[in-house]
């Protein structure tokens, strides 16, 4: 699974001098961090001996903690006022889970039981749960059922519990040899799953309906304190005595990852539901960390349907247009419709050139399903997946390996594959089949096989004009554009001019622009992109233009030419729009290759909204006496007056101003 991991915040535990050059940790201390700002925010002094667990009660302002004195403490973390503090249990604390709905809080320790309080009746023990018989290391409330919770002890069970009733549900023999550290509950509606963890090296996931084991992990190398499945992503997250910790694919149970921050040992777990970030604390620390990629699997076609992946749920919505009063980046109520499930987690999903199909791409499978219906029409195994171009809207290849690219004709695979002669590290589609790999990039033709030409710089993605002249290669840092000719490669072709590198001249470098392109597509010859600095841009020839700019990123969905709209996401498809008017794209463009002719034979179809856009870019480009005959904007139609030196124009539009600084800068 290709996911990425950004440590967004690294913390050592602080420690308390304690003379003649040594020290120890601040025992008895709890922390509240900010891995934004990298900092501790508040410090509670609660005790003397270790905190072994502790919750935030977010609907409260709380913080509920329990400790190696017995005491269950709890603390308003804004005024830092205590709430409360009373022995819970005659052992230590080790779990506490507070319930999502109700005033419940739920408390595991070494006395072999667990308790349940209720803080509208004043903390008053209002259950007590018993059967185990060891410590009581972990609790966990399951999700689909916050009626029920399941626990996890040293004596090798992991027992269900329903609230209400003192008397365990059933109970799984978890671990053979070694008692269970840890339990969770698999996150979402469709797998009654719960995972266990212990000092016998494994994680193993159950089915709690039929009490079967469903997979055991194997890789840690000590003790496994702590195993949790993500809330967004298909992954669950592993922590050991060993130090590291280690991702697993949820589906396949294949090691993914294994992390080593250089903190001893591994002991706890939390996370963020919709921010992709996991926290982990160690002996030494605790670390934050995102995973995942925080573009969403999203694409609209060419009429503004939208289909998008929550999960393996797949969710489609139409944008209609033709709103008068939409206003720029306006947020867009849609209605969704479920159009159903993905047999795989999805991290790219497209839809085909003529928006007939849309692939999904991942988990090392690909399957194309039908935009309408959602119905399955090819699958295999890769590990990218692009299509072609709208010419050959039913043509796509797939890279199974480093050393296997095929491409499909009309969804027949194409036969002997592609040759192409380096390590192949990922694909773009298009006009060209790009693949990328050893620090550049091979462009082939679809229809031969043959390549084009080899380009020694390193895209991240390429964007092709409709036209299939125009083409931006957006690397990390930069991004080029160039000029396919087709009929250069063909003759080159044709008099066996062909290099090993391909043909030189079948492509122009137009311009190169330093910028990092998060999102972009071509509309004619202008190339809209959103950038990594959150905004909106677009570049005519070797020009950019800021259209807004943005406090989080935003993806590019498209340009609906019906609406004359540019339409964008966030990372929770939530969409928004700028107006872009073609005819002044247009207009740019006739400028800027020096075409006056046909840019005034236009002007007069721009609409007259766009007139100060087309006057500032006209005197941009140097032409003042053209852009003051544009203008409406009397205080630009001033300076530019006064540029001019058209001191009759400046005095006039003074006088209609009746401004007395304007009066003073045309007398100067």
């Amino acid at each position: 699974m290709d996911l990425d991991y950004t440590l967004q915040w690294y913390g050592r535990l602080p420690r308390i001098p304690q003379g003649q050059g040594t020290d120890i940790y601040a025992l008895g201390h709890v922390f509240i961090w900010s891995y934004e700002t990298q900092s501790i925010v508040k410090t509670f002094e609660l005790t003397d001996v270790p905190v072994r667990a502790g919750r935030f009660i977010a609907r409260k302002n709380w913080i509920v903690c329990g400790s190696d004195d017995f005491q269950l403490r709890v603390y308003n973390y804004n005024t830092s006022e205590k709430i409360t503090t009373f022995e819970a249990h005659p052992d230590y604390i080790r779990a506490i889970v507070v319930h999502p709905t109700q005033p419940f809080v739920l408390t595991a320790s070494d006395d072999m039981t667990i308790k349940l309080w209720d803080w509208e009746k004043g903390w008053k023990c209002v259950q007590v749960f018993e059967g185990h018989a060891h410590y009581v290391m972990g609790l966990a409330i399951n999700p689909k059922d916050t009626n029920t919770f399941a626990s996890a002890c040293l004596d090798r069970t992991v027992k269900i519990w329903s609230l209400g009733s003192s008397t365990a549900n059933f109970t799984l023999e978890a671990h053979e040899t070694k008692g269970v550290n840890h339990v969770d509950y698999y996150p979402q509606s469709d797998k009654p799953y719960l995972l266990t963890t212990s000092d016998d090296r494994t994680v193993k996931i159950w089915d709690y309906t039929t009490k079967s084991l469903i997979a055991t992990l194997e890789g840690h190398t000590s003790n496994v304190s702590f195993a949790c499945y993500h809330p967004e992503l298909p992954v669950i997250v592993s922590g050991s005595e060993d130090g590291t910790v280690k991702i697993w694919h949820a589906n396949t149970y294949r090691l993914e990852q294994s992390l080593n921050y250089g903190l001893e040992r591994a002991w706890c777990v939390s996370y963020q539901r919709g921010k992709q970030g996991v926290g982990i604390g160690f002996d030494d620390g605790a670390v934050v960390i995102k995973m995942g990629r925080e573009e969403p699997a999203v694409s609209m076609d060419g009429s503004g349907k939208l289909i998008w992946a929550r999960h393996s749920e797949v969710v489609s919505s139409i944008i209609k247009g033709g709103d008068a009063t939409l206003k720029d980046n306006e947020p867009l109520t849609l209605p969704t419709k479920d159009l159903g499930t993905c047999e795989l987690y999805p991290q790219t999903l497209i839809h085909s050139p003529n928006g007939r199909f849309v692939s999904v791409c991942g988990d090392g499978e690909y399957i194309i399903y039908t935009a309408l219906a959602w119905r399955n029409k090819a699958f295999g195994s890769a590990l990218d997946f692009v299509w072609g171009s709208k010419e050959n809207s039913n043509d796509y290849a797939i890279r199974e390996s480093g050393t296997s690219v095929k491409i499909y004709k009309n969804f027949v695979e194409k036969a002997g594959g592609l040759d192409v002669g380096f390590q192949a590290e990922g694909l773009a589609g298009g006009v060209l089949l790009g693949v990328k790999g050893q620090g550049g990039i091979g462009l082939f033709d679809w229809q031969t096989g043959g390549l084009v030409r080899r380009i020694e710089v390193d895209p991240i993605n390429v964007y092709w004009s409709e036209s299939g002249e125009l083409v931006t290669l957006a690397c990390e840092e930069t991004f080029y554009v160039l000029r396919f000719s087709r009929e250069n490669y063909l003759h080159a072709l044709q008099n066996g001019e062909v290099e090993e590198d391909g043909v030189e001249s079948a492509f122009e470098v137009i311009t190169d622009i330093n910028e990092s392109v998060r999102t972009g597509e071509w509309v004619g010859d202008c190339f809209i992109y959103t950038n990594s600095t959150n905004r909106l841009n677009y570049l005519v020839g070797d020009q950019t233009y800021t259209i807004s700019h943005f406090d989080h990123p935003m993806y590019l969905l498209g340009y609906i030419q019906r609406d004359s709209r540019i339409y964008l996401c966030d990372k929770d498809v939530s969409v928004t729009s700028f107006s872009l008017s073609l005819s002044v794209v247009e207009y740019q463009t006739l400028v800027l290759r020096g075409d006056m002719d046909s840019a005034a034979e236009l002007l007069p179809s721009i609409p007259a909204a766009e007139s100060n856009k087309i006057a500032r870019f006209l005197e941009g480009q140097g032409h003042k006496e053209l852009a003051l005959s544009v203008a409406t904007d009397p205080e630009h139609k001033f300076d530019l007056a006064l540029a001019l030196n058209q001191l009759p124009t400046a005095l006039a539009l003074a006088r209609v101003a009746d401004a007395e600084h304007k009066w003073k800068t045309v007398g100067d």
